[in-house]
């Protein structure tokens, strides 16, 4: 058996929470997911500007604090931190161990980045369409800011083969971080899908970190010392049979609800689930509350993967601009709404209109819309206002009129404060598809 804990669910996590599973009890692997879709496109601006930068900077900080666990518990670590500078980020790690006396063996996966090799690509004849509406690359092609393939877990794999104990993956998927130490130490071959899927359901239920162990759940008063809620462990046995746990003595709850919520996190077709490894059926196996913060998961079924990758584009898509007032004392909805009016009449009045707008009434329906009531008294709501558009110059005018209305509107507006909002380019998403055989990865240990 071997216990992997992922510690980050996205960048901005705790950043206690991989330190406390790193060091209060036991455990092998360490997972840190550090992208999204727009995480890799700020990373590449990064680099753009300076091509020393491009990954997470807080990572180094994180593994100066558990080195002492690098070394003494020979705990291995698997992230994607490295965002699209993963030589860079190395070497800071390599400066790291080498002051601290004892050098480490750090691995990186490359191949996932196709951002500067998407014109010969395209000349192979991959399109780069939308995958769900169809609309043409070409739409975007001179917008693009990144380019990342979800590549297989079986790279990650690869490089603890090769003795990494930090292993900077790529873009692969973010199940993949817990899969690729389950396919070296079992070594597992790219035909066991069920296998393969058992991991990659592993680490789709311990992905987002606490949101399986308490975190986000329905049944919120009942989840106990959230303040020090523990993140999730699997403890991932060779034939696929698995259990999430987490470490003893910390808050949160591991039970059958929490693991179910998480397990229809993100999904597409049940039976269906794809991933760059395996398809998965999460229609096939059992969750079984076993008691004491741990539920097993057996019988997991897999099928063969597609002959694509996923590829996570980014790009260009404009401008916006937000700000907002608070509206208070009597007749405060009203207040808003003519206020909301004002703002934009006079934008009208000036020639100026926008590709987008949103007015948003915070505290009342600005998440659930009107499938709740309006209150019969309200003594405050906080007014949003949004736009949207090509036109920088006309996103930067909406923000010099939010201010005024203090005191050429209704009475009781305040809360303004930071400024003028600026316009702020928009980064748009943009799934597509590649054919496997036009990736090439490469893994290197140094």
């Amino acid at each position: 058996m071997i216990r992997i804990g992922n510690g980050q669910g996205f960048w901005g996590d705790s950043i206690d929470a991989p330190v406390n599973l790193a060091k209060h009890g036991p455990l092998d692997y360490l997972t840190l997911d550090y992208l999204a879709e727009v995480t890799l496109s700020i990373m590449q601006r990064q680099k753009l500007k300076n091509p020393e930068t491009g990954y997470a900077r807080d990572f180094i900080d994180l593994i100066q604090e558990i080195l002492p666990e690098i070394y003494s518990k020979g705990l291995k670590v698997i992230t994607n931190a490295g965002g699209v500078n993963p030589q860079a980020c190395r070497g800071e790690l390599l400066n790291l161990s080498n002051k601290s006396g004892s050098p480490i063996k750090i691995g990186v996966i490359q191949g996932d980045d196709i951002y500067p090799d998407l014109h010969s690509i395209r000349n192979k004849g991959v399109s780069f369409d939308h995958l769900e509406n169809g609309k043409s690359f070409d739409e975007i092609a001179d917008k693009v800011y990144s380019a990342n393939v979800y590549i297989d877990s079986f790279s990650i794999a690869e490089a603890l083969e090769k003795g990494a104990q930090i292993v900077l993956a790529g873009r692969v998927s973010d199940p993949g971080l817990a899969l690729g130490p389950c396919l070296y130490e079992f070594g597992w071959g790219k035909d066991q899908y069920d296998k393969i899927a058992a991991g990659t359901l592993a680490g789709h239920i311990t992905e987002c970190g606490a949101q399986c162990t308490g975190g986000n759940f329905t049944d919120w008063q009942n989840v106990p010392d959230m303040a020090n809620i523990g993140y999730p462990i699997i403890e991932m046995q060779n034939e696929g049979k698995f259990t999430i746990t987490k470490h003893k003595g910390t808050g949160g709850v591991v039970s059958y609800a929490t693991v179910a919520e998480q397990v229809i996190y993100e999904m597409g077709d049940p039976k269906h689930y794809i991933s760059p490894d395996v398809c998965v059926d999460f229609t096939s196996f059992k969750l079984q509350d076993i008691g004491n913060d741990r539920v097993e998961v057996m019988d997991v079924k897999g099928s063969a993967p597609t002959n694509t990758y996923k590829v996570s584009i980014s790009y260009f898509a404009g401008y916006k601009a937000s700000g907002q007032l608070t509206v208070s004392g009597p007749n405060a909805y009203e207040k808003s709404k003519l206020t909301a009016e004002i703002i934009w009449e006079r934008l009208n009045n000036v020639g100026i209109d926008f590709e987008d707008t949103s007015t948003e009434y915070l505290g009342l329906s600005s998440c659930h819309g009107d499938i709740n009531p309006v209150p019969d008294k309200i003594n405050e709501v906080v007014l949003r206002l949004g736009v949207k558009d090509q036109d920088q110059d006309k996103v930067n005018r909406f923000g010099k009129e939010i201010a005024p209305v203090i005191t050429s509107g209704p009475p009781g507006i305040t809360g303004f404060s930071g400024g003028r909002p600026k316009a702020q380019e928009i980064v748009a998403y943009w799934p597509s598809l590649i054919p496997k055989e036009l990736v090439n990865t490469i893994v290197d240990v140094i």
